[in-house]
């Protein structure tokens, strides 16, 4: 009888070790391919930044600079990039670095 509940109790410790997060992890990416629209900034597998310009099924199209379009597919998006992300890139630096000079 303990033989049982030692293997009910390894696969009720596989279920929630491996499947259990499996499964949120694909629930998660659903997500994110159901909230693609257009006018959203997204990130792609490759690492390619671009704004969607169009969703049809399973592709989008991406403009990743001005007059470049390309075409992808709806699961190559990674992500979504967020507005807190865009404000986080640091400042363009007005005035150049002075170097000290040796006046010596």
């Amino acid at each position: 009888m303990s033989q049982y509940f030692f293997i009910l109790a390894l696969l009720a410790l596989i279920w929630f070790m491996l499947i259990r997060p499996q499964r949120r992890r694909q629930q998660a990416a659903q997500r994110l391919l159901q909230t693609i629209d257009v006018g959203k900034e997204i990130v792609t597998a490759g690492g390619l930044y671009g704004t969607v310009t169009a969703v049809d099924g399973d592709e989008v199209r991406v403009e990743i600079a001005e007059g470049v379009e390309v075409r992808i597919a709806k699961r190559a998006v990674a992500g979504v990039v967020n507005e807190d992300q865009e404000s986080a890139e640091p400042p363009d630096e007005e005035s150049p670095a002075t170097l000290p000079t040796d006046s010596a």
